[in-house]
């Protein structure tokens, strides 16, 4: 799969999975923005700016912990192979399968991650509250970035995924491309956000996007399973060294024995 179709496709795990973070970011959001002087809330124009903020705190730190676990899967790429076989591209493709149980809402599997999660928040939600009310644009972005780390089974399940990107920036640029697609349900205002909502919570459209997500993570694990461990097409690092360092040595051994034809200029 290419680049370009992974962030899409993580562009529409985050939007049709929106309908979650109103329930997760929703109340942060209301808390915010009543903090604010009333002529700011009245006018648009004015909060646009708040939320603008808070919600590019939100996605640095959903980029941030994406290319922390990319560095990590690299430091520790050995780890995540057992052989040949590349676990963290296999785990990967399970956490997709559940995402798509998940969205589709046959089955909470995202819960047990969640409350393992609650541990590291304990300790993330007081630094975030320093911030509150907020007076200020960088305010509202420190406000965001902070709370971007509530836990949350649908960011944990993408997080897995990122985790097989391949290297620590493709990793932090899938959870972008993701937290852009959570962007217009929490951004949009008035009667266009809840005709939105309407849409994303219609049963038959989260059915459709669990099953969409499950024959996606079910690609992965085929792939995977095939043989074919890198999802963006490209060769193996290792694999692309020795191939160089084979061709050096027969390029080499052809001018030591004269094999090499050199063209009169």
């Amino acid at each position: 799969m290419t680049v370009e179709l992974t962030l899409l496709a993580a562009f529409m795990v985050g939007l049709l999975g929106s309908t979650h973070c109103i329930g997760m970011c929703g109340g942060i959001v209301g808390a915010l923005t009543m903090g604010l002087p009333e002529s700011t809330r009245r006018s648009p124009v004015k909060l646009l700016p708040y939320l603008l903020t808070y919600n590019s705190g939100r996605l640095l730190s959903y980029t941030l912990a994406g290319l922390l676990l990319g560095l990590l899967t690299d430091t520790l790429s050995g780890v995540f192979k057992m052989g040949n076989f590349p676990i963290g591209g296999f785990i990967g493709g399970l956490f997709m399968v559940a995402l798509g149980i998940y969205i589709g809402g046959w089955l909470q599997t995202m819960a047990p991650l969640e409350r393992l999660g609650s541990h590291l928040w304990k300790r993330i939600e007081p630094i975030g509250r320093r911030f509150m009310p907020v007076k200020s644009p960088s305010q509202a972005l420190a406000l965001g970035f902070f709370w971007g780390w509530l836990p949350c089974g649908l960011v944990y399940s993408t997080l897995a995924w990122a985790a097989t990107a391949g290297n620590a920036l493709d990793s932090a640029m899938l959870m972008l491309a993701f937290g852009a697609g959570t962007l217009p349900m929490l951004l949009l205002m008035g009667s266009f956000a809840e005709r939105l909502q309407y849409f994303t919570r219609h049963r038959w459209t989260r059915y459709i996007a669990g099953v969409l997500l499950m024959a996606f993570g079910m690609m992965i694990l085929l792939k995977v399973l095939s043989g074919g461990h890198h999802m963006h097409g490209q060769m193996p690092h290792d694999q692309m060294q020795h191939d160089q360092a084979q061709h050096s040595a027969m390029m080499h051994s052809a001018m030591d024995h004269g094999q090499v034809d050199h063209k009169p200029q």
